[in-house]
């Protein structure tokens, strides 16, 4: 019983804070972080550890698992966040196009074959094809695997969502 009622506590802390009890690798996770310099609310992308830092301050973070640029693909800078949408439709870019030209030109918010997910923060950065945004292909989390995009589980990208506002400086170090 003691067991059971420490779990519910852990469970009930967990949802209050909005941050996941399980120390899953998917969970976006209260870490340890230092802010070099970074202010409250920015927004860090480590392109090699595959990880995204909201930056809390008093030394503290949120951290997400994400997906990154492949070879050739990444990219690094300092930025801002010029948009925030809900179940986005998408369009290829041109270069995803010519790798993939059998892909439509249209693919609608919320259909199963849209690769931005729940949500998605577009960026300020690449001519406005880059974004932070959910993934239906949860399975690619973890790895390089886009043409520049961060990529976030959908349950992560709608927390972080919540969080940011149009104009919260966005940092990504490879």
């Amino acid at each position: 019983m003691r067991l059971r009622v420490t779990l519910l506590a852990a469970a009930v802390a967990a949802a209050i804070s909005g941050i996941p009890a399980s120390g899953s690798a998917h969970a976006r996770e209260l870490v340890t972080f230092s802010e070099n310099g970074y202010s409250p609310g920015t927004v860090v992308v480590r392109t090699s550890e595959r990880r995204l830092y909201y930056v809390l301050g008093d030394g503290r973070a949120l951290r997400y698992s994400v997906g990154v640029g492949r070879p050739g693909k990444q990219w690094s800078g300092a930025t801002r966040i010029n948009g925030k949408h809900i179940r986005p439709a998408w369009s290829p870019p041109a270069d995803v196009k010519r790798d993939k030209p059998s892909i439509a030109n249209y693919i609608p918010g919320g259909s199963p074959s849209n690769p931005m997910g729940a949500a998605a923060l577009t960026l300020d950065a690449g001519g406005g094809e880059y974004a932070i945004h959910g993934t239906n292909r949860p399975g690619s989390i973890g790895g390089f695997v886009s043409y520049g995009c961060i990529r976030m589980h959908n349950s992560d990208v709608i927390d972080l969502y919540q969080r940011v506002s149009v104009g919260t400086p966005v940092v990504v170090t490879r």
